[in-house]
Order: C-alpha cells, then structure tokens, then sequence
C-alpha cells in the first residue's frame, strides 16, 4: 500500500506543477484551437476509465495534453473533458467505470461536432484483472477479441445441475458448452491484428516499471507450475480480454469465463484480462463506424494487470477479491511506458504508414456482421456480408429472431 500511495503522490505533484495558466477551458461554445481551422482532427485518441488511468497521461514533457481541455456535452460529470495537445493531435478522455459510462462517454464523443474523428486511433488504455496463467501483474496485454462474459445467464452455483461446471452458460443455450442462440450483438468485437501488432512492436522498445511489493506479492504464485507467468515479471501479451461490470475471482469462475471467450470465438480467443469497459466503448465506437465518423480499424486495446483473477496456493478467493490492486503501481506506470510509445509511433509514422491506415488482414466488427464481411465466429453475417442498413429493420427483434432460426 505505501508503494501505491507513493505512486500516487508523485503524480499528484506532477499534476500540481502544471501551470494555471498553460490549461485552456474550452466548450462546445467555444471551438478548440486547431491552426487549420475547424473541428480538431486528432491521429490518437486515449481512453482511459477512471482518475488514476487518465492521469498517467498528464505532464508528459514529450506529450502536453492539458494544452486544450475540451468541456463536451454528454460526457460524465465526472470527467466533463477532452484533453488535447496544443495542435490537437493528441487526445485523452476518461469514461467513468463500468459499460454504461463508457457507452454513454464514447457515444457523446463521436457524435460531438468538436471533433472530427474519421482518421483517428483509439488507444483504450486501462488496466485489469489479469490471469496468472498467461500473466502478471504490471504486465501490458494486447487484445484482438474482446469478450462480453458477463452476458449470460446465470444459477447460482449452489444449485447448479450436477453435469454443469459452472452457474455461468450463454443465453438460449442450455448448458455452458453451447453456443448462445439469442444474441445481442456485442458479445464479441475483433480488432486489426495487424494494427495490434504493430502496437506490440512499439510497446515492446518500452522498459517497463516494477516494484518490490509486486514483486513479492507475485512470488506467491511460484509453487504452482501453472502460474509460473503469473510468479514472473511483467511482459508485453498478445491475449484477449473478457468485459463484465461485475468483480469477481476464483478458479471456478476464470474457467468459466476461459471457456466462455474460447466459445464465443470459435476457439480463437484467449482470455487473459477483465475489465468492465471494453464492449461498451467498441460498440459505441462500431456504431459511429456504420455512420462514417470513425474508422473501426484504427483501435487498440491495450490492459495491464493491476491484480490476479484467481488466488494462490493458501490464499482463499474472498481474500483475492478483498485484497484489492496489489500491481496497481507497475500497472499504472506501465500503461504510459508501453503506450507512449505506440502513440509516438502512429503520430511519427503518420505520413508513411498511419494516415492511409493499416489494412487489416482479419475480419474486423461485432458478431452480426455490422461493417460487411463475415465474422469467423457465431453464426455468420445477418446482413449477408455487406454493410448494415441505415434504416430501420422490419421489426423490432427481427435480427435477434435471424439468429435465432438460423434461416435467412
């Protein structure tokens, strides 16, 4: 704890040495200065979730994003602001927790005449819960699928079917191995793999920060050979990351979850983060994508591990949930270590690489199909590959019933 409250210090008096006078307050009455004119047009876009998230971005001596502080209707009361470099190539916003505060956050941003956000990188930077057996605390994770576990249905555990192994199974299926028959939409969204790779290459020149009390804490994960990733120090992952507004912890769970991401993505997904954002900011996000503000291909999820989803030997779930954020130092550090680089990279890279946008190889969208093509997961496009209408469907629950018969 005296560790956290020591990082935390620290970037309070960064944030103190910040002149008054350097911050601009701005509102939708009052354009943001942009030198070409017009709403701002910014190559990167941060997302981060609560305070601490969005303050690791604040006195960057290579990156000033207090220069503009943008008032935008819409946004949390909270965090009532966009933050941006002077040129505004470079934003920060701050969501609030939890899927219906980045929903509603994200949705009033895109549709804010502030901005204009067609050419944009989104960078969600938060951290997470993470799994022992393909990380660690402090550790930066890179998804291509993100997962939204926590819509299912649900018996409570103690009066379970003695043949299921967990109270968790999709809905319209009848036990946790079946596909869910009665889909939302936002189960799943799959990101450019070739733009998260390209992100995982410039987050990779980072050294990234550990501590002692990490150190030791994650030493409790050495006497099981399955959490010896977990038991090591932090690294950059390629993995995916499970969205459901509920904490939660315990080998039951994260197995069924595991199992919940390896089945909504057809086997391809591996879950290694929880967080309670991600599906809500994507299809926020997929949702300007259809209306031609933003461009679906040109977002980055990346989460570090703040703690562990499951206990260690000795150690009861109760008391890994109430533990609280025993990596939260290295994981807050850790997200401007590894993510200014990838910011650098695309606004360095923007004439050569990023402006024209980094073509993806993989399907990219939500499991109905929404921006054309056809999802390798679920039961296939509803909309038969192309883009969705703009229009109105002939019924209320008429894409749910799609899915449901099967039939076209």
């Amino acid at each position: 704890m005296e560790s956290v409250l020591a990082f935390l210090t620290l970037w309070a008096a960064v944030l103190l040495a910040v002149p008054v006078h350097a911050i601009a307050t701005l509102s939708e009455e009052h354009a943001p200065h942009n030198p070409r004119g017009g709403p701002l047009a910014p190559k990167v876009f941060i997302i981060s979730m609560f305070d601490e998230e969005g303050d690791v971005w604040f006195g960057l001596p290579q990156l000033n994003v207090l220069a503009n502080n943008i008032t935008v209707p819409g946004f949390s009361p909270l965090f009532p602001q966009a933050h941006c470099t002077v040129d505004g190539a470079v934003c920060q916003v701050t969501t609030g927790e939890g899927e219906i505060n980045a929903a509603v956050t994200i949705s009033s941003l895109t549709s804010s005449s502030l901005f204009n956000l067609r050419n944009t990188y989104f960078l969600i930077a938060g951290v997470a819960g993470i799994s022992p057996t393909i990380g660690t605390i402090g550790s930066v994770t890179f998804a291509r699928f993100a997962v939204q576990v926590g819509l299912q249905q649900e018996i409570d555990a103690r009066e379970i079917p003695s043949n299921f192994s967990t109270g968790y199974f999709p809905q319209g299926a009848e036990a946790p191995t079946q596909f869910p028959t009665s889909i939302y939409g936002t189960e799943v969204f799959e990101l450019n793999d070739n733009l998260r790779q390209l992100a995982i290459s410039f987050a990779k020149t980072a050294t990234l920060f550990d501590d002692d009390a990490s150190k030791s804490y994650r030493a409790h994960y050495a006497s099981n050979s399955a959490f010896a990733i977990g038991a090591a120090g932090p690294s950059i992952v390629a993995c995916d990351t499970a969205t459901s507004d509920q904490f939660w912890s315990g080998e039951l769970l994260a197995s069924a979850f595991e199992n919940a991401t390896r089945l909504f993505t057809n086997g391809q997904g591996t879950y290694c983060t929880t967080q309670q954002e991600d599906n809500a900011t994507l299809e926020a996000l997929l949702r300007a994508a259809i209306a031609g503000r933003v461009d679906f291909s040109r977002i980055i999820t990346m989460r570090s591990g703040s703690d562990f989803d499951r206990p260690f030997a000795g150690q009861t779930v109760l008391q890994n949930l109430l533990v609280g954020f025993p990596g939260i130092a290295p994981s807050l550090a850790n997200l401007r270590l590894a993510g200014l680089p990838v910011v650098q990279g695309i606004v360095n890279g923007w004439s050569h690489t990023f402006a024209r946008g980094v073509k993806p190889n993989n399907y990219i969208g939500d499991i109905f199909g929404s921006l054309g093509g056809q999802p390798t997961f679920g039961p296939g496009s509803i909309f038969g590959g192309k883009t969705a209408p703009v229009r109105r469907r002939s019924g209320r629950r008429a894409s749910r019933t799609l899915v449901s018969s099967g039939s076209a």
